[in-house]
């Protein structure tokens, strides 16, 4: 007996799964976006209808994607999609059926169903680590590494707390050269020490701050002091909010709150305060020059890698953009809509307020003699103006009606 053919089985039996699962969801979906179609039919309401689509017809499409995704190699599949996507898109964009699925996307503002597929799926690859030589992921920590909530509660001070022997104000900067984070420490009104810190470029300014504060407690936690208090000061009221929030437990969070039970056990009294930015604040003022400073030297090494839910988005979305451009400059189709809008990240910086007049001009598919003839529906492509055919060029350019 083959020793492979155990795998092949199994591979064999999780295609027909994939194949199987989407035969399902799709047709399930094709109801769904019928209904969808005969509401927009019956009340018009456009808002309504995007909301729909965005909250409920894609959560649903995309569900189990990484399952299912290889089953969209076969073209047969992958049309099936795209058709579902088209009959949403053409209400969307009040177009006429004739006009082609890849000029229905651009003129919507939608990105292909298929490029979407792909993102998610790779979206969960990425955040479950199943995408080698990638950078980290800021995954949540796992449940059985969570501080216990009554251990969790750190001191936050709306007062002034000068009475403390250490007074340590931090900050983080996010640049395009980079993402850093810094640290000024006070003895009695003296400035006794800075630290800086690097994180991964992708990082954002949230993770800096945050950074910066386990830093000063891993810091504070290596001094010694007879008066074990310490004030730590931060601009971010947003920090100080998610560290008191029990429902978010990311990596960094979870380290600074598991550090300041440590110290709080050791005898550490130890408060978190907030101080205006750019107010003047001396200490504030040097943490903020010391983040901008670390986070555009090349020679300080990364302290912090794991990069956020958001980049790791931003980056599918800018992958998605791509794709999308490199098969808009390749097809053939939508050539009237591709003289208006050949740039793909263009228009989906663009807010149109979709009319059928509107339509019809970007795409060339609509109630007008020239294409009313092309199809045979009219036996006259010529425009009452008399000076030529009636094609959107022609009404925008020539046509003696509208000059």
């Amino acid at each position: 007996m083959d020793a492979n053919l155990p795998y092949f089985c199994l591979a064999l039996f999780l295609s027909n799964v994939s194949l199987h699962c989407i035969t399902i969801k799709i047709s399930f979906l094709a109801t769904h976006a019928y209904n969808l179609h005969m509401y927009i039919r019956t009340y018009t309401c456009i808002h309504t209808f995007i909301h729909s689509f965005i909250h409920s017809f894609l959560p649903l499409l995309l569900y189990g994607a990484p399952v299912w995704i290889r089953a969209l190699e076969k073209e047969k599949y992958k049309n099936k999609v795209t058709r579902l996507q088209r009959l949403i898109n053409i209400k969307m964009a009040k177009a006429y059926r004739t006009v082609s699925s890849e000029a229905l996307c651009v003129v919507a503002g939608m990105t292909p169903i298929h490029i979407k597929i792909e993102a998610a799926a790779k979206l969960y690859q990425y955040t479950r680590g199943h995408i080698k030589d990638k950078e980290h992921f800021d995954n949540n920590k796992e449940a059985r590494l969570w501080q216990h909530p009554a251990e969790a509660t750190i001191r936050t001070s709306e007062g002034n707390e000068e009475d403390s022997p250490l007074q340590i104000y931090t900050d983080g900067s996010k640049t395009e050269k980079g993402v850093g984070s810094g640290i000024a420490i006070y003895r009695s009104g003296q400035n006794v020490k800075t630290l800086q810190y690097k994180l991964n470029k992708k990082c954002t300014n949230n993770q800096a701050e945050q950074f910066a504060i386990l830093k000063v407690l891993e810091y504070i936690d290596n001094t010694q002091m007879e008066d074990k208090k310490a004030t730590i000061y931060t601009d971010s009221q947003t920090i100080l909010d998610m560290i008191q929030n029990s429902k978010i437990h990311t990596n960094i969070i979870e380290d600074i709150r598991r550090q300041w039970y440590a110290m709080k056990k050791a005898g550490w009294q130890i408060a978190l305060q907030w101080v205006k930015a750019h107010a003047g604040t001396r200490g504030n003022e040097l943490a903020d020059t010391l983040a901008k400073k670390a986070a555009t030297n090349g020679t300080i090494t990364e302290g912090y890698t794991r990069i956020p839910k958001s980049a790791v988005l931003r980056q599918l979305e800018e992958e998605s953009v791509r794709k999308w451009q490199r098969s808009w400059t390749q097809t053939t189709k939508g050539s009237i809509t591709k003289e208006y809008f050949p740039d793909i990240a263009g228009i989906l910086k663009m807010k149109l307020n979709h009319t059928g007049n509107l339509t019809t001009t970007l795409t060339g598919h609509g109630n007008i003699k020239a294409y009313l003839n092309q199809l045979q529906i009219s036996s006259n492509a010529t425009c009452p103006c008399g000076k030529g055919d009636q094609t959107t060029d022609h009404i925008i350019y020539d046509c003696g009606r509208l000059t």
